[in-house]
């Protein structure tokens, strides 16, 4: 029964092929199919190209970002470095002081140069925060003006 099934199935598929081939679209309706795939593939292509260059931005800006990260880390442990060091300092020095008036002193001081120092350091990771936004938005930037730039 199989082999019957397979042979009737095959005898009509043979049969609609003869018909079909039997048949001839009109020249205006294959003209408008032609121009129809030649335009999906040119959509395609641009879409293809515009994808890949996404792509690549996307890329270069997060490149950009890990690195100005990886720079921001490095900068906010050489600051804890410091403010370590001078805390460091400061309870020595503290313990090494005469009387209650110099420990005092020694505080106060301590105090007005950790703010100063707490300024520039705010100051410094602020600046370079700017600088890696900058430098990671560029490549976004740069592709934006570059797709809207031929629109205008």
């Amino acid at each position: 029964m199989n082999d019957s099934f397979a042979k009737a199935f095959q005898d009509q598929m043979a049969a609609a092929g003869s018909a079909f081939s039997k048949f001839e679209m009109p020249a205006p309706f294959k003209d408008m199919a032609e121009k129809s795939v030649l335009n999906a593939r040119g959509n395609y292509e641009k879409f293809k190209a515009a994808a890949e260059q996404t792509s690549g931005m996307i890329e270069d800006s997060c490149s950009s970002a890990a690195k100005g990260v990886a720079e921001y880390n490095v900068k906010s442990l050489e600051i804890l470095r410091t403010n370590i060091n001078s805390a460091f300092d400061f309870f020595a020095s503290v313990l090494s002081a005469k009387s209650p008036s110099e420990a005092v002193e020694l505080s106060t001081s301590h105090l007005r140069t950790q703010y100063e120092s707490l300024q520039a350091q705010t100051k410094e990771l602020s600046a370079l925060a700017q600088k890696i936004a900058t430098e990671s938005s560029e490549p976004i930037k740069a592709a934006a003006e570059k797709t809207f730039r031929p629109a205008a």
